[in-house]
């Protein structure tokens, strides 16, 4: 059998990868080990989160779906870090384990030009170093101009609990033992990575009265911009926060040993940003206690998800860790914990596009990456997906930058700087947060996935129309005059004072900090949505903001378009660093700015390129 494009594995990287090809209009075939399993949530059932609630955005904007099938899944969403400005802020959804799968595979099934299929690959035909197709274990093949490859976790898997290990995935299914083997052989250099998942527990056995509620949101939230909300604010699931205490951290300190990290059962890395709940007791040890939330999984069955307590000790240890909580005396754990390690390549292997460096035509997104969480392996699968298509079609890859999206900062990260451990998405890696808000995803970057083909002509239009009202109500808001004989009284009381002293416009008074554009609409003539007036406050109170950061872009960009030869040869550049030498060759940057980006590579090293670069290929 022959297709345009295959991607094996149906996690989130997957689902997002296969809709991308398939909406380009390229016949398409998802090959995943169990066709139960497509867009499964082996950890916490939740999409989004601080700057993963931005990714999904972004998503959506792209003309992906893990948006809009979060907006029909989920039992509670609320916005995180609300008060702390307009960069930081981000959805979180606690989704339903059951009902968003089935969603998933729904979007999946109205393709015409994809097909599931239900095998586990264990070879990679490749011919003159570019993608030919797979073999699967039971020794079928199929054919290809394009590879995805969004293994997950399932790469030589293996469940480690205390000092007992078995090789398979996440619900006991069959590992991938010889796919990694196969990249090996062809020059991936391979890493061995480790996450991990907390216990579920019996929701009757459980002492709320001990337990602080968590509620959703009273403000209903979308993630997708296609969608209004589906669901009633008052309707969600409560979500329950505890704490950890001194009697739990000495549980965990009396027993480290027999853990398989601190034990040395394990050899893969866990990731520094989610670490297991022994981790953060020994490298957080002057603190008193850790949050917990106790969080739903599904309308479907009654397990709660112990989240912040993910561990890899024996079963009786788990179990007097838990019982030490408050609230959680009594409670019966219905599956325990437990750390998965599995294998992943090399990032800085891949280019910009994430295709292989190594092997034309052969993409890899999400964990086989290096990378951690549902959010992160579907912007990448979307990227790849797209990009794949792209290739096909003769034309130049999608390349996000920086300044354009939190998925560009996470590709740009993997493939420049690389990784040692899960990586994960913060606000901190984002050096020009202030402009990849939540609020802006469709106007930074719809209009991609309209030239690529995933965004249709009406969801555009919407996106245009958007830029329009945005655009009349800054203008309005620069028009409308307001001085002592039309201010209103409550203008004066936000304020804080009795009257003007100056005639000012709408827009001069919306800078001042205590002002809200709610107490402006009686002066509009135009009538603008919630959307709408949330947009243009932010650009006009953070106007001086965003215009320093815009010349900060200014000048990336400049050096983005200073293009690096493919063909270059460092050994030839005299006075190069050595480290900055071996970086260069081993990264290959594609432009000057991304060469910046390196670790390693300092500004004599980029000045000495520079010149290279201008006496032997004329570039400036």
């Amino acid at each position: 059998m022959k297709y345009d494009i295959i991607v094996v594995g149906g996690g989130h990287a997957g689902c997002e990868a296969a809709y991308a090809s398939a909406k380009q209009g390229f016949s398409t075939a998802l090959v995943t080990s169990n066709i139960k399993n497509i867009a499964d949530m082996p950890c916490n059932p939740s999409i989004g989160g601080t700057a993963k609630g931005i990714v999904v955005r972004e998503i959506d904007a792209l003309g992906g779906l893990m948006g809009r099938v979060a907006d029909k899944s989920h039992l509670q969403i609320k916005m995180l870090n609300s008060g702390k400005g307009p960069a930081v802020k981000s959805l979180r959804a606690q989704g339903d384990k059951v009902i968003y799968p089935q969603n998933m595979v729904k979007e999946l099934k109205g393709l015409k030009s994809l097909a599931i299929i239900e095998a586990m690959v264990e070879d990679l035909l490749i011919e003159e170093e570019a993608i030919k197709g797979i073999v699967t274990d039971s020794g079928d093949k199929m054919f290809c101009d394009a590879l995805i490859l969004t293994t997950g976790t399932y790469l030589k898997s293996k469940i480690l609990v205390g000092s007992t290990s078995k090789s398979e995935g996440p619900h006991g299914e069959k590992s991938s033992k010889h796919l990694s083997d196969t990249l090996k052989k062809w020059g991936f250099e391979i890493q061995r990575l480790k996450t991990g998942t907390p216990q579920r527990l019996d929701p009757e056995t459980i002492n709320y009265d001990l337990l602080t509620e968590e509620l959703g949101d009273e403000t209903p939230w979308t993630f997708s911009f296609d969608l209004e909300p589906l669901y009633d604010p008052k309707e969600q699931k409560k979500c329950y926060l505890v704490y950890t205490n001194e009697e739990t951290h000495q549980i965990i300190r009396d027993n480290l040993a027999k853990s398989a990290m601190y034990g040395g059962y394990a050899e893969g890395i866990g990731p520094r940003y989610c670490p297991s709940i022994e981790d953060k007791v020994v490298r957080f040890g002057d603190k008193e206690r850790h949050q917990l939330f106790l969080e739903p999984e599904s309308e479907y069955y009654p397990d709660l998800y112990l989240q912040g307590f993910s561990t890899s000790m024996p079963e009786d240890v788990q179990e007097k860790m838990v019982h030490s909580l408050k609230g959680l005396e009594n409670a019966r754990i219905l599956k325990y914990a437990y750390a998965i390690e599995y294998d992943a390549i090399n990032p800085l292997q891949l280019k910009p596009s994430l295709e292989t460096k190594l092997i034309k035509n052969l993409y890899t997104a999400g964990q086989i990456n290096g990378t951690s969480g549902y959010e992160e392996a579907a912007g990448q699968g979307l990227i790849a997906g797209i990009n794949a298509g792209l290739k096909l079609k003769g034309k130049e890859p999608l390349i996000l930058k920086r300044n354009e999206s939190y998925i560009g900062v996470l590709i740009d990260d993997l493939v420049t700087k690389g990784t040692k451990e899960p990586y994960r998405l913060l606000t901190s890696r984002a050096e020009y947060r202030l402009i990849l808000r939540h609020d802006n995803a469709d106007l930074r970057l719809r209009k991609y996935g309209y030239e690529v083909g995933i965004v249709d002509k009406e969801q555009y239009d919407r996106l245009l129309k958007k830029e329009k009202e945005i655009e009349s109500l800054l203008q309005e808001l620069q028009e409308v005059k307001i001085n002592n004989r039309n201010v209103k009284e409550e203008i004066l009381t936000c304020l804080g004072i009795s009257r003007l002293e100056i005639g000012l416009s709408a827009y001069q008074l919306l800078k001042r900090p205590q002002m809200n554009i709610v107490l402006l609409e009686h002066y509009l003539k135009g009538k603008y949505t919630k959307e709408i007036l949330e947009i243009v406050e932010i650009m006009v109170k953070y106007e001086g903001y965003i215009s320093k950061t815009n010349r900060e872009v200014e000048k990336m960009i400049k050096l983005e378009k200073k293009k690096i030869p493919a063909d270059i040869d460092y050994d030839k550049i005299r006075n190069l660093a050595s480290e900055a030498r071996q970086k260069l060759k081993q990264i290959q940057p594609e432009t000057i700015a991304q060469a910046t980006r390196i670790s390693g590579v300092n500004p004599t090293d980029i000045s000495i390129l520079t010149v290279y670069l201008k006496k032997e290929y004329g570039k400036e």
